[in-house]
């Protein structure tokens, strides 16, 4: 049975822990409960909104919506041979666990994505990257409801339209709800080192198990503890820009970190694009960027979402005003009405 809790504290169900009070909200257990929530939601005229492990999202102060809190749990294996493996994983499995998991089952694939916070249904909206790898890569399906045609799906690899931070799911937010994630991993280790650090640190011990370990200490290292300092990881997406625009940086900014695409662009390094702008441990009122890594914006002191915008918008001007980028934010932001607004009105 559906259970629909009114006015909902969600500061402790987002990790930047912004005070937001949604009017409706209700828990996904099971495939039904999706059916049954929305429509709830149609017959109370409202929106419906999908919060999974609130990691990629920044929530108004209000929210006059159903939200539906991702909770449908499982991993089972789908096919297995001598080479690979094909596993479903519920949307309400933890991200780094089900990490964890696949390791120590010896599918190998996703060690390069470890300790990335949130649940596995949102891996697909922002096609999670990290260290060389995006986790697109190593979907094979997903299966979700199509609110549009009021039925549920499977949507291949193909049909998700994977790019950088991007995908089908992130480009219909309200059409697709994930219900779980079908991989395709590997039974033999395939080490991805594109990043100096983290092949330095893996020394002589070049393992699939080493390598998620050394991912996990480069993170914690770098990264704040959301429980310590709330915040939802990385907050600007790597810029992409032109191959002749990268050739004038360049010439100003030799030490600019950068990586040639496929495509002929060029991708740079957000954080220190934001480093070299002066933001790096600067604050301002309660919210600022980290003093070890200048991509993660923090929440000091009961931030509100016009906080975090005012905050992030005067690091976007630095960085413009420095460099001719304009940086784009990676999370996800909610308006009253539980709709997904541009990060510029």
């Amino acid at each position: 049975m559906l259970e629909i809790q009114t006015q909902k504290q969600l500061q402790a169900l987002n990790t930047l822990k912004l005070n937001a009070i949604a009017s409706h909200y209700c828990k996904i257990n099971c495939h039904s409960d999706i059916v049954d929530a929305l429509e709830f939601a149609k017959n109370a005229q409202l929106n419906s909104m999908v919060l999974s492990g609130g990691s990629n999202v920044l929530l108004p102060e209000y929210l006059n919506a159903l939200v539906l809190h991702m909770n449908i749990k499982g991993i089972t294996i789908f096919k297995e041979t001598d080479t690979y493996i094909e596993v479903d994983v519920a949307a309400g499995e933890t991200w780094h666990e089900f990490v964890l998991y696949s390791t120590k089952r010896k599918w190998y694939g996703l060690q390069n994505l470890a300790l990335i916070p949130g649940l596995v249904g949102a891996s697909p909206v922002q096609n999670i990257g990290a260290y060389g790898i995006e986790v697109g890569e190593f979907i094979e399906s997903v299966y979700a409801y199509d609110s549009l045609c009021k039925t549920f799906v499977r949507l291949m690899a193909d049909e998700c339209e994977f790019a950088y931070r991007h995908s089908i799911f992130k480009q219909y937010p309200m059409r697709y709800i994930i219900v779980s994630v079908r991989f395709h991993l590997y039974t033999t280790a395939r080490l991805t080192l594109a990043y100096g650090d983290l092949k330095t640190a893996m020394g002589q011990e070049q393992t699939a198990e080493n390598l998620q370990q050394q991912v996990i200490n480069i993170r914690q290292t770098k990264l704040p503890d959301p429980l310590v300092y709330p915040n939802v990881g990385s907050f600007f997406k790597n810029p992409m820009i032109t191959h002749t625009q990268y050739q004038q940086l360049s010439a100003q900014f030799p030490n600019m970190p950068n990586y040639l695409q496929p495509n002929g662009y060029v991708k740079v390094a957000a954080g220190w694009l934001v480093e070299q702008a002066g933001w790096k441990g600067r604050r301002s009122g309660a919210v600022g960027m980290f003093e070890h890594q200048a991509l993660v914006l923090v929440n000091y002191d009961q931030a509100t979402l016009q906080d975090v915008q005012y905050t992030y918008a005067l690091v976007q001007h630095a960085v413009h005003e420095r460099f001719s980028i304009w940086l784009e934010p990676e999370p996800v932001r909610f308006l009253d009405n539980g709709t997904i607004a541009l990060h510029i009105d």
